[in-house]
């Protein structure tokens, strides 16, 4: 019985923690679209945003030494 008095709380503790981290997930977006991510694995990387021209990419190509 004096177990009880103690497990009890901690129980009690434990179910308010699940339930505080169950509305931040719920409020942070975590549960809005559950269907992209499982399409956006089907889709075709053609799509894809191309990548960030750099200074090397602009340069000159090197001159050749014979």
């Amino acid at each position: 019985m004096d177990s009880l008095y103690l497990l009890i709380p901690i129980a009690l503790l434990f179910c308010a923690i699940a339930i505080k981290l169950l509305l931040w997930a719920i409020d942070s977006g975590q549960y809005d679209d559950l269907d992209k991510e499982s399409w956006r694995i089907l889709a075709d990387e053609d799509e894809a945003k191309p990548a960030r021209e750099t200074d090397a990419d602009r340069a000159p190509p090197p001159e050749k030494k014979s």
